[in-house]
């Protein structure tokens, strides 16, 4: 009976040691950096970019760059964003901050918008858009072109630029004076 229930420990130990034995070696997907969301990611130097992603209008000519710039460094980086032929813009972030470009920000920070028009792809393709400041070296990402379609990139659509008219001139109606009543006096017989 001693060796019986011997065999049953031993056995027992086999099994939890053989199936918690892959664990031991196998990676931990918990350390595997990826992108969690629709965009993609990147570094430049003391630049790390996080989920890149462009929110084209519903016609597909326009649309937002929609990007985290964090600055893990101690001074503050200008950097030169470019795309397609000749699309430029630049974005200051200061040391230890973080900006979110064409996205609402929290509190009463202004958003800044990076519309890159004409949209350099069609939705559903990729576009690359290059990054980069002071003699670091860039980091070009293939940024994917997504619509408003889903409710969480809604807000993100570009909205149309208001057209600006001058405003018509506007005559004032001519006034012409007419002569006062003047009092006439009757002949009396």
């Amino acid at each position: 009976m001693r060796s019986r229930f011997a065999a049953i420990v031993v056995l027992a130990a086999a099994v939890a040691l053989g199936t918690s034995g892959c664990g031991l070696l196998a990676p931990q997907a918990t350390t595997i950096h990826y992108d969690a969301s629709d965009g993609v990611s990147g570094t430049v130097g003391d630049v790390e970019l996080h989920n890149a992603l462009i929110v084209a209008n519903e016609e597909g000519t326009a649309g937002n760059l929609v990007v985290s710039l964090v600055n893990t460094g101690t001074s503050a980086h200008n950097v030169e964003i470019t795309w397609g032929d000749d699309g430029k813009a630049s974005v200051t972030v200061d040391a230890g901050e973080t900006i979110t470009l064409s996205a609402p920000q929290s509190g009463d920070a202004e958003t800044e918008d990076v519309l890159l028009d004409p949209l350099p792809a069609k939705p559903g393709d990729t576009t690359d858009v290059f990054f980069q400041y002071g003699n670091e070296t860039g980091a070009t990402l293939q940024v994917p072109i997504l619509t408003g379609d889903l409710a969480e990139y809604s807000t993100l659509v570009p909205t149309p630029k208001a057209e600006t008219t001058e405003p018509e001139a506007t005559t004032e109606p001519e006034t012409t004076s007419t002569p006062e009543p003047t009092e006439t006096s009757t002949p009396t017989e």
